[in-house]
């Protein structure tokens, strides 16, 4: 199986078939998404060039602005954070639970002000969070919901799919993801008023697209007369070439998400007995998509860098680190925001005073494996390696 496969290149060379004639701009990312709305079996889709700036727009369609607070976890990636920026508003983040690694609805609720405008979820590692308590929780204060799902496609959550519980949900085809355009994000809605200002809010405030048109005619651009921006709006658009990749591998979505799933249950049988490495809990009613297989460690047994360390020199492909946590990067201990924080929405919130504590017990002992083997033999190499490290420190720390 390819990563990148025939019916890929068969829609890129359509796209460069047409020459990026004006009469074809944009046809492959209106396929796109309508390719991706029906797999979600969803009214809207609006493809974008990334994932932060898919965030970014779907904080602006909620009406999200300076002085609003979004809340969302730290353990993340912090381009979910980065995009409230982006909005002039001020994250604000909630802990996470030590078993699934994931915010939890509890924590949510003690940080709810009234300045509170959103929440963003992020479905880590390819899990969902407590969406129906989440859910329960927006309405009551009425607050919008983003599903934060860059790395999670494919997931269900007490059989409903993870992308349809919020009011929107935001996915990245970077390259790193169970689906890749190389880059490029889509983020889809069943709201008609928000799927009409995320077009138009993307697509430079132009007055002529909407929730279900992405381009203006040739009649509207050749008139002297025609008034394009109705507001301001952002070139957010994506690129026919990346929607021609994106659209090969929305097509091919359960098979890819299912290479990566069968990855993960080669490394969990290795897994299941040890008493040291601790997977992220899976609850009844979920479906893990697994964009990464993680694992706690018990660091009180084994060093973060003495286990990567050995799995390397057995064989291992790298492990990674669980990123920094969101308000320990130095761009927010220093409130570094590109002259915002001269605006002093940002003074009453200080982020060197954030404790969030399980996440911060957690980020120094994850352990982050790939999961993006699409050859199989591959996937059980790796968990032969993770077998044989497992058993190196059982027998050197006498662990039975």
């Amino acid at each position: 199986m390819e990563r990148i496969g025939k019916l890929e290149r068969i829609y890129i060379q359509e796209v460069l078939d047409g020459q990026f004639s004006a009469g074809n701009t944009y046809r492959t990312v209106t396929r796109l998404e309508k390719v991706f709305a029906e797999k979600y079996h969803i009214k809207h889709a609006v493809a974008m060039v990334n994932g932060t700036a898919t965030l970014h727009m779907a904080l602006e369609a909620a009406g999200v602005g300076p002085g609003d607070e979004v809340i969302c976890p730290p353990l993340t990636m912090s381009s979910t954070s980065i995009a409230v920026l982006h909005a002039n508003a001020v994250p604000v983040f909630a802990d996470v639970d030590r078993d699934t690694f994931l915010i939890t609805a509890e924590s949510i609720k003690k940080v709810i002000t009234r300045k509170t405008k959103a929440i963003i979820t992020v479905a880590l590692y390819g899990l969902a969070p407590q969406m129906k308590e989440i859910m329960d929780i927006a309405e009551k204060y009425r607050l919008i919901v983003i599903e934060d799902n860059a790395e999670c496609y494919g997931a269900y959550q007490d059989h409903k799919l993870v992308g349809t519980y919020g009011h929107m949900a935001s996915y990245s085809f970077q390259s790193s993801k169970h689906l890749t355009a190389g880059e490029g994000g889509i983020v889809i809605t069943n709201d008609d008023d928000l799927a009409d200002k995320l077009r138009r809010y993307s697509g430079l405030g132009y007055a002529g697209i909407n929730g279900e048109k992405g381009r203006i005619t040739k009649d509207d651009i050749q008139s002297p007369d025609y008034e394009r921006h109705v507001i301001l709006g952002w070139n957010y658009r994506m690129a026919d070439l990346c929607a021609a990749v994106a659209l090969g591998q929305t097509e091919r979505m359960e098979e890819l998400v299912e290479a990566r799933c069968r990855a993960a249950f080669c490394y969990h049988e290795q897994v299941a007995a040890c008493k040291w490495l601790h997977p992220q809990f899976v609850k009844d009613g979920n479906v893990h998509s697994y964009w990464t297989y993680v694992v706690r460690l018990d660091t009180e047994i084994v060093g973060w860098h003495e286990f990567r360390n050995k799995y390397l020199e057995l064989g291992g492909d790298g492990i990674y680190a669980a990123w920094k946590l969101s308000y320990q990067e130095p761009m927010f201990r220093n409130k570094s925001f590109l002259n915002r924080e001269k605006l002093g929405i940002y003074k009453p919130y200080n982020y060197n005073i954030v404790n969030c504590l399980n996440a911060e017990f957690l980020q120094p002992r994850l352990l982050q494996f790939k999961t993006n083997y699409y050859d199989l033999e591959e996937a059980k190499q790796q968990a032969e390696v993770l077998r044989k490290t497992i058993a190196y420190f059982n027998n050197k720390k006498r662990i039975k």
